[in-house]
């Protein structure tokens, strides 16, 4: 099992979301609005001094917990609908899962995903 984490623009969340509704067997994702910021882009200005410590950005974080048979399929869904071709398009991440249990009917392992 595998959790991503996929960190996108906001703005590009639509779309990887109705890209990831026609990967077959997805399992579901969780989506939360965080803040933050990056390495700048090399053609940004690289005067810091009077930036706004405080100024990050709004992104979107996607979690999708995963059989590692299915992880290759989201991780190229998600780069290929989040990707603008510009600075900042995001990260995406994957880890392995130790565990995991469904509430609900005690499934554990994949069959809880």
């Amino acid at each position: 099992m595998k959790k991503i984490k996929a960190y996108i623009q906001s703005h590009r969340l639509s779309e990887v979301t109705l890209a990831l509704r026609k990967v077959e067997d997805l399992p579901g994702m969780s989506v939360t609005e965080v803040k933050g910021f990056g390495r700048r882009c090399e053609s940004e200005d690289h005067q810091h001094a009077d930036d706004d410590p405080s100024d990050f950005v709004s992104i979107s974080k996607i979690e999708i917990f995963c059989t590692d048979d299915l992880v290759d399929r989201l991780v190229d869904t998600i780069a290929k609908a989040a990707h603008t071709g510009l600075c900042g398009d995001g990260k995406v991440y994957v880890l392995p899962v130790e565990r995991a249990l469904r509430i609900s009917t005690g499934e554990t392992g994949d069959k809880a995903v």
